[in-house]
């Protein structure tokens, strides 16, 4: 696809060029916020099907600086090759993906050519250029079934998705990579499980019909625009029968992304790290959190359980903090608020009040 804005940003002083793909997704986004907010020059790439232009709109707003910005498919090699070549950039952060373990079951195909085949465009672009800096957006999905709780970055891996699948294969590309003696430093993040919003309440979750993930779910119920919460499984061996996760704050998800890139700069080779809280959450308390950030009641339907989910999955983030200096600092009561601002000031997300932003 045609580039759209393919000059660079100015150099910000003391700060790294950075690449962030999938920088109109959710996290993609709240990522690029951070990433300006810390001084750094962005140059922004999506190929705006899976995160709306307005998201991009909308951080510049926020962060009151411009940025660099290609309409590119992460597949698209010779588009990739020249924009590496043009922006020469220091450091990669790679969020470009596909990211519903329950829709990748129907399109395990789809799933492997944007996550794998995207993942081995961008490395060969890399390649050649002297960014030796990266930092991967991978999942806990390629865990599967835990045998033991909280979740280490030993566990082994058997994820039950294509798309967990799909994680797992980019984490193996990156890590090939890193040990072909080019000097690669790769710092590959499991995220748990992203909510909220930022505090601006200006970017967040877009919806999706259905809602793909819990707090959004909960939030359309409480804007009226679903009738009822469906939970899928009340039988779970868990405290209240329901399944139980580990919630971050995106904001500080986009937070590690900084400090797992100042990592890169001191390190070689390639490590995981888990993100995550280290505390799990049952869909009845995340649905007690948001009924106390909203002030209403969540009509609740019971549900069969669903292919591939397991009962509990939290992680162990030790090795975040004791290596990236890294934790989370909000939990699911600011979560709640943050995901509640974001839905009332936007209930179809970015599809409404795109002018006032100077978005499409």
């Amino acid at each position: 696809m045609a580039e759209d804005r393919s000059a660079p940003p100015p150099d910000a002083p003391g700060g790294l060029r950075i690449l962030i793909t999938g920088a109109a997704g959710y996290v993609g986004s709240h990522v690029l916020a951070e990433v300006l907010a810390a001084g750094h020059a962005a140059h922004a790439l999506d190929n705006l099907v899976g995160g709306p232009a307005q998201a991009l709109e909308r951080v510049r707003a926020i962060a009151g600086r411009d940025f660099g910005f290609s309409r590119i498919d992460i597949r698209d090699r010779p588009a990739l090759a020249r924009l590496v070549a043009d922006f020469g950039p220091e450091a990669v952060i790679h969020c470009a993906a596909l990211k519903s373990p329950f829709d990748s079951l129907a399109r395990p195909a789809e799933y492997a050519d944007v996550n794998v085949e995207g993942t081995r465009a961008l490395l060969a672009a890399l390649a050649p250029s002297r960014c030796r800096r990266i930092v991967f957006s991978s999942s806990a999905a390629v865990y599967g079934p835990p045998d033991r709780l909280p979740i280490d970055e030993s566990h082994a891996l058997r994820p039950t998705t294509p798309y967990g699948e799909t994680k797992a294969a980019g984490e193996a590309l990156f890590a090939a990579a890193a040990r072909d003696g080019q000097g690669l430093s790769v710092a590959i993040l499991r995220y748990f499980n992203p909510a909220g919003a930022h505090p601006s309440g200006r970017i967040g979750e877009q919806p999706s019909d259905p809602p793909s993930n819990l707090v959004p779910a909960i939030a359309e119920v409480a804007l009226g625009r679903r009738p009822v919460l469906e939970i899928h499984g009340d039988d779970y061996p868990t405290r209240d029968g329901t399944g139980v996760r580990d919630y971050l704050h995106v904001m500080d998800l986009a937070r590690a992304h900084i400090a797992a890139l100042g990592w890169t700069g001191r390190s070689a080779g390639a490590e995981v790290f888990n993100l995550g809280t280290g505390a799990g959450v049952s869909v009845l308390e995340a649905v007690a959190a948001f009924e106390r950030a909203s002030g209403g009641a969540i009509p609740l339907a019971i549900r069969p359980r669903r292919p591939g989910d397991v009962a509990a999955c939290y992680a162990d983030p030790a090795k975040a903090g004791r290596v990236l200096g890294w934790r989370a600092g909000q939990g699911l009561e600011a979560i709640c608020a943050s995901a509640w601002a974001w839905a009332r000031a936007n209930p179809e997300g970015f599809r409404r009040h795109s002018a006032e932003i100077g978005g499409p």
